[in-house]
């Protein structure tokens, strides 16, 4: 056995862990956030005589801090690496997370504290839309890309307009959240058919990459709550959308052989925060229709998501311990 390899065995490379703190710890903390704000959402709807999303609320932004504190050390010792990310086909969706954690946070501090929601959302749209136009740009020049660098992450850098609009709403005149819902929902339509062309038509995505197969629901979920709030109350549109991404979530459940195969890598943390919008779209359904099915269906999401968070959090700890995160990737 060569030297590289007793050394991956062991967990430690040649390179610093800091080094290989990798862009997609970020969707970590995207989850942490989706989970907090469905717990949120689940104490209003389903009236629940107790609070845990304030507790989960402060746990979130402690991991995200120290998350994002870390990652700006790697950018300020080794800017390289940061660059290399950056410039990365793949890891450059992850970017934008940034901008989908503060939105996230703004809708959640809507009836905590108006302002704070505001501070929130306005560095929210000013960070998605930059990133829209940086990683859009880089698509038109299309100095890099190929077909097999295509999977469902692609559609984080837009997911982020569609967002906008929930608390938009509250926090300036409509037709900017119509301007950035219009961007996300067109753009998720070409990027779907990309994606579908790309799974179908092509050799199969990579293991590491099989969880952000869950981030083909998350945009018709997350557009189903932005058109609700955008229009007042539930819409035709609006419906076609959450079915589609009921749909594409029982589709996807219908793979669970596959994903039950699968090593864990952070990627795993796709899981967490569609299935958190499509649990929300469903608070918001029975919130809006008050049926009995969606009352059942929304209890159900909503213990899938428990006990996913649950085993994610287990497999990223002992991962951590086994020193198998922050390591050299392979190309």
């Amino acid at each position: 056995m060569g030297k590289k390899s007793k050394e991956r065995m062991n967990g430690t490379f040649r390179f610093g862990r800091l080094e290989n703190f990798p862009i997609s710890f970020l969707a970590v903390c995207l989850g942490l956030f989706g989970f907090t704000l469905t717990w949120q959402k689940a104490e209003q709807v389903l009236k629940f005589p107790f609070v845990i999303s304030t507790a989960l609320l402060y746990f979130s932004i402690i991991v995200s801090g120290v998350i994002l504190a870390t990652y700006f050390m790697k950018l300020v010792k080794y800017p390289k690496k940061v660059k290399q990310e950056f410039n990365h086909p793949i890891k450059l969706n992850f970017y934008p997370i940034i901008a989908k954690i503060l939105l996230i946070a703004s809708i959640i501090y809507l009836g905590l504290n108006i302002v704070i929601s505001k501070y929130l959302w306005w560095a929210g749209v000013v960070i998605q839309f930059i990133f829209t136009i940086v990683i859009m740009s880089a698509w038109i020049k299309h100095e890099k890309f190929e077909i097999h660098h295509i999977n469902p992450s692609w559609f984080i850098p837009i997911v982020g307009c569609i967002i906008i609009p929930i608390a938009g709403i509250e926090h300036f005149a409509p037709e900017l959240s119509w301007f950035f819902f219009s961007i996300g929902i067109f753009w998720w339509l070409i990027l779907t058919t990309i994606v579908m062309n790309r799974i179908i038509f092509h050799p199969p995505i990579s293991n590491k990459l099989m969880p952000t197969f869950f981030i083909l629901f998350a945009p018709p979920a997350i557009g189903f709550i932005a058109l609700t709030k955008l229009l007042g109350g539930i819409n035709p549109f609006g419906n076609m959308l959450y079915y589609f991404g009921l749909f594409l979530f029982i589709l996807t459940l219908f793979q669970f052989k596959m994903f039950a195969k699968l090593q864990f890598y952070l990627s795993w943390w796709a899981y967490s925060f569609p299935l958190a919008a499509l649990a929300i779209a469903t608070f918001l359904f029975y919130h809006e229709t008050n049926a009995f099915f969606f009352k059942i269906l929304s209890w159900s999401l909503f213990i899938l998501l428990n006990f996913t968070m649950l085993l994610l959090f287990i497999k990223t700890l002992k991962a951590i311990k086994n020193r198998m995160i922050c390591v050299e990737e392979e190309e």
